[in-house]
């Protein structure tokens, strides 16, 4: 499928216009990021890999009646996705204390919640995508109080479906973040989950081992980061399985 124009460019992914109204084409790309951009490096296969784990929960997520942007997979690389107005903000799910949270709280990572947490942070690179509360999103305007409370039920859907997925194939889903669009038909708005979901957005540990299967590995520098995610997309069934030869490159059935 031919792509139109290039509009944006983030830091793992390309968006161009796409064949229909309404539509976009959104490109991975192999560029791994950390530390807001200040850590960079270029991942052989990692755009393949989050192109084809985000198609599976996006996928997972609209059978179970949760709206996303996803439309299809097109190739190795690419999606045709719904275009939408993205709220500015991320939105954090959290079943253990990891990351900053057990670093601003002095948790010992890993320490179970008592329940999922929600938390917003204002999408801004150069700020460090600062915490915000929700007081602060409704006075200046970013969302309403109803916009907040979709988001959060959203949230916690996407919550319980990854978490039972994760669970199913010996993951801990420690926590992630999503992004919500405005999707409108005429004066109704819908709100829907939008840009990846992937190991580049979530927290993964091995609920033997503990060993991170997730980005951590590059922020940390625990090993290597296309091998971790590998494993995450083999263990969903999303890669090809051959028994008898040695897991090798990321290779993908289009």
């Amino acid at each position: 499928m031919a792509r139109g124009k290039k509009i944006y460019e983030g830091k793992a992914k390309t968006l161009y216009e796409g064949p229909e109204p309404g539509t976009l084409i959104q490109y991975f790309k192999d560029d791994a990021t950390a530390n807001n951009a200040e850590k960079h490096g270029v991942i052989e296969g990692k755009g393949v890999l989050n192109n084809r784990l985000s198609e599976f929960f996006m996928t997972g997520l609209g059978q179970i009646g949760v709206p996303t942007h996803f439309i299809k997979r097109l190739n190795m690389r690419e999606q045709l996705i719904r275009a939408v107005e993205i709220v500015p903000l991320e939105v954090i799910v959290r079943n253990y204390a990891a990351g900053s949270m057990a670093k601003r709280l002095g948790m010992e990572e890993g320490s179970m919640l008592p329940r999922p947490i929600v938390e917003f942070s204002y999408k801004d690179d150069s700020l460090g995508d600062p915490l915000v509360p929700e007081e602060y999103i409704i006075a200046l305007g970013w969302a309403s109080q109803q916009d907040l409370d979709d988001m959060i039920a959203l949230a916690l859907r996407v919550n319980d479906f990854m978490s039972g997925v994760m669970y199913g194939v010996g993951i801990k889903l420690i926590d992630f973040k999503i992004e919500i669009g405005r999707q409108f038909d005429g004066d109704f708005q819908r709100l829907i989950v939008a840009d990846e979901i992937s190991p580049d957005s979530c927290r993964l540990w091995d609920m033997e081992t503990g060993e991170k299967l997730d980005k951590d590995v590059f922020r940390r520098d625990l090993g290597n980061l296309a091998d971790a995610y590998t494993e995450v997309a083999r263990r969903l069934g999303v890669l090809p399985t051959n028994n008898n030869a040695p897991m090798g490159k990321p290779t993908l059935i289009n």
